[in-house]
């Protein structure tokens, strides 16, 4: 997991990148690459109790504090939901619980102006994620 949140932290513009582009085959293609390069969780944490429930595709999402600050490790069956979970965990990754607190989960997905090009079941998925995510806190 710890390769992950080093790539994600290396990641971390691509949200403003995403969110910046008005094209929605740029967005498209920046999430795929993202989902591409994104390196996979390590097997031993493809465990069913990580498996995200409410995804149609197999999709697993683990979490690790460490000095008091949240990380979430990613991943998926399905690329285009791995780059988008990857660019929402890129502003998450590191913050505390305090700072997590303040965090509107739906208005950063919104922000990235996806859920109109993302098919209703994909939508589903990735507010599945988000509701796993606040679970932890």
């Amino acid at each position: 997991m710890q390769q992950q949140i080093e790539f994600m932290q290396s990641q971390a513009s691509i949200y403003a990148d995403i969110c910046q582009s008005r094209d929605w085959q740029q967005k498209y293609r920046l999430l795929m690459q993202l989902g591409k390069t994104l390196p996979p969780l390590p097997d031993a944490l493809k465990r069913d109790e990580l498996l995200v429930a409410g995804c149609e595709s197999a999709a697993w999402l683990c979490h690790q504090q460490q000095d008091g600050q949240h990380y979430w490790g990613f991943d998926s069956d399905a690329r285009i939901i791995k780059g988008v979970i990857a660019a929402l965990l890129s502003q998450l990754n590191g913050l505390s619980q305090v700072q997590l607190r303040d965090v509107e989960f739906e208005a950063l997905y919104q922000q990235l102006g996806l859920a109109q090009g993302l098919s209703p079941s994909r939508n589903n998925g990735v507010a599945a994620v988000i509701r796993q995510i606040k679970q932890v806190l």
